[in-house]
């Protein structure tokens, strides 16, 4: 075995098994957690560097390129395959320097406590292993300790809406996890393999009652992936577990959980049942744009109409992954590449725009639309990220969200899906509506009244969680909303920005635009990737 297969592991395992270390270390050391949490996610985005540098440059089919390793030894399909080729290589770098630089922003504004970040890192081993999983049934597995470490971080939230926000996506999490494994026990029955490689060299050849269960399966489990990344009208837990979780968590659920479902249902269209079978399935293909399409429509519409900053982002995420699961459903080269590059995109995207949102609100007390007037005057700095990256958002150029939809629309307009293409200037125009309103907030209108401030001033970190460490909560403002007298109607003051946070909001609005520019290497990146699925010749 390679040093690079043992990386892929490394990848998943370290995580998993060191998340246990905050609580067993805790029980003699108060402040361990953040050290190990960020030693650990610091030490898994250098590995994902490393099999970047080897997976992007190597040269060959999908297969080829990638670093396999199977568990035991034992051959496929009974052996589990871990597999890091170019596009989960991709995923796997995005998981791991978010999960790294929103633990920078989290030093100082919380949560903190070494349950805080036992749960964190048994997160980002379950999205480590959706992206890096070779098989379906352990799809299933690690969507479940993904699920299960963010229902714990939701609920973490002080008050009763975070426990009821848990609560409802724990219910929706379990119903969508159920159709997901009954998708794949169809799919077990008509094929007899788990193996998503086995799978794609086995779909092809089914005959008769095979192909009616691998039919039934996809269906199940496109509804299921459906919930998971909140598609329109499954989407109702996401803007209560985004508005209700503590803002640190935001960040780091908005930006990775949904994503790494989302690229879980491309890579069990593409990569196990290929485009040809979904194209050969009577309307599959049909239902998925039209899944896509009205969350894109309602996501949008939704957003437009909302007040609180923190629900206007969740119902615009509900838009933009509604844009990728569309551009699934076109089936071309060109829109599957628009959608992995949106996929990209929005994630970074997010976490830089949930973590500026969530420091605006505890150094601040500002949630909603109005509350942001002043903010360009007071916090330059935060504001020009924030404008750069709600850019980045509408698709205007040169960013990375111009690039994905590019994509998208060219592979819309190839294959003459025109009800795509619609939606994407729609919801562009909607996009830049509620933009346009936070910019106009933000940089023209002026603070109202002299409001005052909440008393909170950046703690200093105390990791240990102990009470009064300002292990922030979404109603963590540091006074009483309601007392008489305290109407927040703008930003009056001027507070400094922690290093961490303003490091990690400089960064992703650098990258935000970077990456625009770098539209045909993704492709080129992607490429082998592509082939395979597509049977593109090179």
């Amino acid at each position: 075995m390679s040093s690079l297969e043992t990386l892929v592991v490394l990848l998943i395992v370290a995580p998993i098994l060191l998340s246990l270390a905050p609580i067993a270390l805790g029980l003699r050391y108060d402040r361990v957690g953040w050290p190990v949490a960020t030693i650990t996610t610091a030490g898994l985005f250098a590995a994902a560097l490393a099999l970047a540098s080897d997976v992007f440059v190597a040269e060959g089919t999908n297969r080829e390129v990638a670093r396999i390793h199977v568990l035991g030894n034992f051959d496929v399909p009974m052996g589990i395959e871990l597999v890091a080729d170019p596009l989960s290589t991709l995923i796997a770098l995005l998981i791991t320097g978010t999960a790294f630089a929103v633990l920078l922003h989290t030093r100082t504004n919380g949560p903190r406590g070494n349950t805080f970040y036992t749960a964190y890192l048994l997160l980002v081993g379950g999205l480590l292993g959706i992206t890096l999983t070779g098989d379906v049934f352990n799809l299933f597995v690690f969507l479940e300790i993904t699920s299960l470490a963010t229902y714990a971080l939701v609920a973490s939230g002080d008050g009763p809406e975070s426990a009821v926000a848990a609560l409802k996506y724990l219910i929706l999490g379990t119903v969508a996890a159920s159709l997901y494994l009954m998708g794949v026990g169809l799919l077990f029955m008509g094929t007899g393999t788990l193996n998503m490689a086995d799978l794609a060299a086995t779909i092809p050849a089914l005959e008769g009652q095979n192909v009616t269960l691998a039919r039934a399966g996809l269906a199940f489990i496109v509804v299921g992936f459906a919930i998971k990344v909140a598609q329109w009208p499954l989407h109702s837990w996401q803007p209560d577990a985004y508005q209700h979780a503590p803002d640190g968590v935001t960040a780091v659920i908005a930006s990775l959980v949904s994503t790494a479902s989302a690229y879980a249902l491309g890579r069990v269209l593409f990569g196990v049942y290929g485009p040809e079978f979904i194209a050969s399935t009577p309307n599959a293909s049909a239902v998925v744009v039209t899944i896509g399409c009205l969350s894109v429509v309602a996501g949008s519409t939704l957003a437009v109409i909302q007040r609180d900053v923190t629900r206007m982002l969740a119902y615009s995420s509900v838009s933009q992954f509604g844009l990728i699961v569309a551009a699934y459903g076109v089936l071309t080269e060109q829109a599957l590449s628009g959608a992995l590059i949106h996929l990209v995109g929005h994630g970074l995207t997010k976490a830089g725009l949930f973590v500026a949102v969530g420091w605006i609100a505890i150094a601040h007390g500002a949630r909603t639309v109005d509350e942001y007037a002043g903010l360009a005057g007071r916090q330059p700095f935060v504001a020009g990220a924030i404008a750069i990256l709600l850019l980045s958002l509408v698709g205007i150029p040169p960013s990375i969200g111009f690039v994905g939809k590019w994509y998208i629309a060219l592979g819309a307009v190839e294959a003459q899906a025109w009800p795509v293409a619609a939606v994407i200037l729609f919801s562009t125009m909607l996009t830049l509506a509620y933009v346009a309103r936070l910019l106009e907030t933000m940089y023209v209108t002026p603070p109202l009244d002299s409001a005052v401030e909440p008393a909170h001033d950046t703690p200093a970190a105390t990791d240990g969680g102990r009470p009064g460490s300002g292990a922030s909560t979404s109603t963590d403002t540091g006074s009483d909303p309601s007392e008489p007298g305290l109407e927040r109607t703008g930003i009056t003051t001027q507070k400094s920005v922690p290093l961490g946070t303003l490091a990690v909001l400089v960064l992703a609005a650098v990258l935000a635009v970077a990456l625009g520019f770098a539209g045909e290497l993704f492709v080129d990146v992607l490429e082998p990737f592509l082939e395979s699925v597509l049977e593109v010749s090179s």
